[in-house]
């Protein structure tokens, strides 16, 4: 039996578009020779539609392109996932499913079982789970059938199950001799090593082959990395999609070949092009074509302006460099390098004068000196100011560059550097923004070296730098990951070498600026528990930690 794994990227509520792309690849498959063609975890209407699925008439188009699909496609089975009606008068409304279907004839219809309520999961708001979790037979194959988080609870790979049931081992139980899993199942750093160690045990488990079915592309924050891939009854990797790109590779279980993609090694890659395909698909899916930049002649802006060439292409990006009074030379001459590098427009716009004219009119609040907050304040929100500017006058989206490090401390201005459409950057630790500098000058200098090796600075004052007011980058974000990512606490943290004082101080900065991230751009998320969506804290609180 020969099966296609159809890794699809498709746009949430263009039905039109996404059934196209479906019908496409079923064809293609058919023409291959596929007897079966699997596409993603609610391919149709595209993941997560989140509030959208409160709509009937949302549903029910998404209903009506099913029933185009099941019409369209002929001289091959198709499995796809969909948006479902639950019959009952109790529960939600709703299910999340999985249809089987060959020319107009439904096989076999799946329900999720298991639905996610952690980091970036809502599903319980919206979906009824299934009750049922038989396979079905195809081709002298016992198919058993789930979809994404139904795969996610054995019990010799997770010490703590959410769930009582574990579903795949029900359909091993009801005579699986294949198992197929559709999923819409997010990126994160480790996570495509995590998920084909999980998926290898899984089938070496049962001594059965397994097919993993997943989405790709960027749908707001959540960044998905496709990597489709089939395993042998041994767990060994038989064919496998690309990471970060649509794809449709070809398996037969039956003799244990398929299409093996390369995937990268290093995880700085696999970051680099998450960040990429979510700068283009955000920029792209909510109608923008171009967007700005406002270089500093630091590695973060560096950095974005970067990953928005390779997303869009130089053509489609514009920068912009802001001095002040305080501004060095060497940025003068940084950023105007980057810009030759990197092939894109660069405009100088000096902020002096209307920093002075702020000044001037609120005097006589402002005392003469050296610039305090307030006035370092002013110059980021002057900036930020001049580039929604041009973002309304030239209709480019812009592209804030602020680093996790500084969302997460509060080293940044709300209406000023944090000013956007699009937080490109903000779950990207400052130590891993410098690997991504690295990596991209790997094959020749992008990034000007300078622009790497100088120690960071705001440039809101006299020689000013980041590590004034803050510990130094390889201290403070292993904290940082500690505490946002892994929940330890300040004991914990103590316990593994970390002074208590310092602990104390960055628990304090993190927890006090929860209301400027709560403001800020929308960020694309690589690491495992990103500020956002995922993470979900009270302003208004008094919880002092002992």
């Amino acid at each position: 039996m020969k099966i296609a794994l159809a890794q699809l990227n498709p746009v949430i509520g263009d039905f039109q578009n996404n059934v196209d792309r479906i019908i496409h690849y079923a064809e293609k498959a058919r023409d291959q020779g596929c007897d079966l063609v699997v596409f993603s975890e609610l391919v149709i209407s595209g993941y997560p539609p989140r509030d959208l699925l409160e709509k009937n008439e949302f549903v029910d188009a998404n209903l009506d392109f099913l029933q185009q699909l099941q019409e369209k496609i002929r001289q091959i089975t198709v499995i796809c996932g969909y948006i479902d009606r639950n019959p009952l008068n109790e529960g939600n409304a709703l299910h999340n499913a999985a249809l089987v279907f060959k020319d107009g004839k439904v096989l076999h219809r799946a329900i999720k079982r298991l639905l996610p309520t952690y980091d970036v999961f809502d599903e319980s708001r919206y979906f009824e789970p299934g009750s049922e979790c038989r396979a079905f037979d195809f081709m002298g194959h016992r198919i058993g059938l789930t979809i994404c988080e139904d795969a996610w609870n054995d019990e010799e790979l997770f010490q703590h199950r959410i769930y009582r049931l574990d579903p795949v081992d029900r359909m091993i139980k009801d005579g699986a001799d294949l198992l197929i899993n559709v999923s819409a199942s997010p990126f994160h750093a480790g996570k495509i090593a995590f998920r084909k160690s999980m998926h290898t045990a899984i089938s070496r488990k049962y001594g059965v082959p397994y097919v993993f079915v997943n989405q790709v592309g960027g749908n707001d924050s959540i960044l998905f990395d496709g990597t489709s891939t089939a395993f042998d009854r041994k767990g060994r990797v038989i064919a496998r999609a690309k990471s970060f790109q649509e794809d449709l590779v070809v398996v037969d279980v039956q003799e244990n070949t398929g299409t093996v993609r390369d995937i990268a090694e290093k995880e700085e890659k696999n970051i680099f092009d998450a960040l990429v395909m979510g700068t283009r698909d955000y920029v792209c899916k909510c109608g923008f074509s171009k967007a700005v930049i406002g270089l500093s002649g630091g590695i973060d802006s560096a950095l974005t302006a970067a990953v928005a060439v390779e997303a869009l292409g130089s053509e489609n990006v514009s920068t912009v460099f802001m001095p002040s009074e305080y501004t060095s030379r060497e940025n003068y001459e940084d950023t105007r390098q980057l810009a030759r590098n990197l092939g894109v427009s660069y405009s100088i716009v000096p902020i002096d004068d209307i920093f002075q004219t702020f000044l001037k009119s609120l005097s006589p609040s402002f005392k003469a000196g050296e610039p305090g907050v307030t006035e370092q304040n002013i110059q980021a929100r002057v900036r930020g100011t001049i580039l929604m500017g041009i973002s309304n006058q030239t209709g480019a989206l812009v592209l804030s560059t602020g680093n996790k490090s500084e969302l997460a401390v509060g080293y940044c201005t709300l209406y000023g550097d944090m000013s956007g459409g699009l937080a490109v950057i903000s779950d990207v630790p400052k130590t891993v923004v410098y690997d991504l500098a690295h990596h991209i000058n790997a094959a020749r200098e992008i990034i000007p070296v300078r622009i790497i090796t100088k120690a960071p600075s705001a440039e809101l004052k006299p020689n000013q730098l980041d590590q004034d007011d803050l510990p130094p980058y390889d201290i403070l974000d292993p904290i940082l990951k500690a505490y946002i990512e892994e929940n330890k606490s300040m004991a914990d943290m103590a316990a593994m070498g970390f002074d208590r004082l310092l602990v104390q101080d960055v628990i304090s900065r993190v927890d006090r600026n929860e209301y400027k991230r709560h403001q800020a751009a929308p960020g694309l998320k690589v690491t495992s528990k990103a500020f956002g969506y995922g993470r979900r804290y009270p302003l208004a609180q008094r919880y002092k930690r002992s």
